[in-house]
């Protein structure tokens, strides 16, 4: 059974990195749908005039089209885009100049949590279906309840040390920060697999398991993170 610190590297790193990379990568398909849409219709064209007339009861063949990539000059403007997406995130996850804690909370808090709605939700449900495979009683799913409340204070509060630290920055893209962030959550996840096991019996943590279930995912998502401490302004 993988490691649940896995599903929490996932999901704390992609909470934080999605929102770029999505950007991002519109604004590229964009560029590239663009500049390959003369010849894609070239293209078709040359092969609806090349292709015979199918039967009546076959379809026609349409080769897959591959876009192009262009090199060159182009992979600098990529760079630039790269940049400026960097300084969005900057600007949007970042503490404004004179900007107060409860303000940046009261302009950030509320987009984190529209973010993480939707995936909670499903992870709620996915909690209840694995549970119900299991015959996790009442009592059992109270006691996991319980058992989860330290481990959300010592995650929150890994985070805001780390934060607060600037190890882990809105300002900079630093991977080595982000993954000695992320292997410092494993005891805090090692930690929750141990009380949890002490609660389910091994067959009932295997029917979970195989359910697709897995509380780091749950931990990752559920933890309160809209508790995050703002960081700390920009040095210039």
């Amino acid at each position: 059974m993988p490691s649940s610190g896995t599903w929490i590297a996932t999901t704390v790193v992609g909470c934080v990195t999605s929102l770029w990379l999505y950007k991002e990568n519109r604004s590229l398909h964009a560029e590239l749908d663009a500049k390959n849409a003369p010849a894609k219709t070239a293209d078709v064209q040359k092969q609806d005039d090349d292709t015979p007339a199918p039967r009546p009861s076959t379809p026609a063949y349409r080769p897959i089209q591959f876009p192009t990539i262009q090199s060159g000059p182009n992979d600098q403007t990529r760079l630039d885009k790269r940049a400026q997406k960097q300084q969005e995130l900057s600007a949007m996850f970042g503490r404004q100049d004179g900007e107060t804690d409860d303000q940046y909370r009261g302009r950030v808090m509320p987009f984190l949590s529209a973010i993480l709605a939707m995936p909670r939700k499903h992870i709620v449900e996915m909690r209840k279906l694995a549970e119900q495979k299991a015959n996790v009683t009442p009592d059992q799913d109270q006691q996991i309840e319980a058992a989860l409340q330290p481990i959300y204070q010592n995650i929150m509060s890994y985070a805001n040390n780390a934060i607060s630290s600037g190890s882990v920055s809105p300002y900079e893209r630093n991977v080595p920060s982000w993954l000695e962030f992320v292997g410092g959550l494993g005891p805090i996840l090692a930690d929750a697999d141990s009380s949890i096991g002490r609660i389910l019996s091994t067959d009932q943590e295997a029917a979970m398991y195989d359910t697709g279930f897995e509380w780091g995912e749950y931990l990752g998502l559920e933890a309160p993170w809209e508790q995050l401490s703002p960081p700390p302004p920009p040095k210039h």
